[in-house]
Order: structure tokens, then C-alpha cells, then sequence
């Protein structure tokens, strides 16, 4: 399976990103899907996920600012970017689960990745 995404950018702060992630496969519809994004110097850290069944989790930090969602038809998933802050700026990974692990939080808990794309806030 490969992941690539596509979205990132420069951007004003208050400003909004919408990122892609295309799978290689039909397996968006079937596991997990998340978003992890990690700053320079900084671990990789959760920001959202979309469960084999839709439902969906976000960190704390882009609760009611981000939105992840799929496309099974186009074995897509999304994570549209709103009010956009500068502490946001890192690069985002989009990564899957075939497995639904409870620990999706976790990178470890996803088997696939892709190559990242860098989202820029300026201030």
C-alpha cells in the first residue's frame, strides 16, 4: 500500500489548508485512517483519525478547527485545516491501520505511511 498526500503549503495565520492523502489500494473505506504531523525537533504527534466504522477522534489542539474525512470512491482521505495557527506548522503524515488497533493515537499503531507534506503558518 502506498500513501501519498498532497496539500500543504504557506499560509497566513487564520488562514485554511485542505490536505489529501490518496491510497495506492482500496482500503480507505475498510481501516483506520489518521493524520500525524511532527515539528522540527519534535515527536510525531496525533492529530486525527477516521475509524473503519467513521467515526472520528482529534487531538485536543485542532479540535473544532480540523476536520478529517474519506472518500471510499476515491480511496482518499482529507483533513481540511481551518483557523490555521502558527504553532501548526510542521509536517503532516497521512498513515493507516489495517487492523483497527485500539491505540490509534499511537504511531505505532499504523502500518503504513506516507512521505509527509510541510504546512507552513506564518505569523
Amino acid at each position: 500500500v502506498q500513501l501519498v498526500e498532497s496539500g500543504g503549503g504557506l499560509v497566513q495565520a487564520g488562514g485554511s489548508l485542505r490536505l489529501s492523502c490518496a491510497a495506492s489500494g482500496r482500503i480507505v473505506s475498510s481501516v483506520g485512517m489518521g493524520w500525524f504531523r511532527q515539528a522540527p525537533g519534535k515527536e510525531r504527534v496525533f492529530v486525527a483519525v477516521i475509524r473503519w466504522n467513521g467515526s472520528t477522534y482529534y487531538a485536543d489542539s485542532v479540535k473544532g478547527r480540523f476536520t478529517i474525512s474519506r472518500d471510499n470512491g476515491k480511496n482518499s482521505v482529507y483533513l481540511q485545516m481551518n483557523s490555521l495557527k502558527p504553532d501548526d506548522t510542521a509536517v503532516y503524515y497521512c498513515a493507516a491501520d489495517p487492523y483497527s488497533r485500539n491505540y490509534y493515537l499511537f504511531p505505532r499503531a499504523y502500518d503504513w505511511w506516507g512521505q509527509g507534506t510541510q504546512v507552513t503558518v506564518s505569523s
